[in-house]
């Protein structure tokens, strides 16, 4: 008789989770890449808070405008594009948490904008990127 048999061990996450979670990473490398390349400057990646999450925070090289960047990958179009995925819900989220980061930088008098990256990953050929700016509102 196993002493410990009663305790559960921690199964893996699901193979489609792990999938997502890679998707998302790759996404915003992309993404990444293709702001600096087009001259933007990174400030922070993966700002979280208790009422959200950005995924890149930039300036912007032609204004100076605070960027909150939204990115979502696709490696297929089965469940949509991805720039879809950026429902109210999730732009209540990201507003939250932009301006929690605005706070605590202490930046709330400067220009800031919602945008998002929508990119379908290609293996043989490059990603397909599409820079939404302006994507939304301030929405809380």
């Amino acid at each position: 008789m196993k002493l410990f048999g009663w305790i559960k061990k921690s199964a893996p996450p699901p193979a489609n989770a792990r999938g997502n979670k890679e998707t998302g990473t790759l996404g915003e490398e992309v993404a990444t890449q293709f702001l600096t390349s087009h001259g933007y400057r990174i400030l922070e990646r993966n700002f979280r808070c208790k009422g959200g999450e950005v995924d890149i925070i930039a300036r912007d090289p032609e204004d100076t405008s605070l960027v909150f960047v939204e990115v979502k990958a696709r490696r297929d179009l089965s469940y949509g594009v991805p720039q879809l995925a950026v429902n109210p819900f999730k732009q209540r989220q990201i507003s939250k948490a932009a301006l929690t980061w605005l706070g605590k930088n202490r930046l709330h008098d400067h220009n800031a904008r919602f945008d998002v990256i929508a990119i379908l990953l290609h293996t043989e050929r490059p990603h397909s990127i599409e820079h939404i700016r302006n994507a939304f509102d301030l929405a809380y």
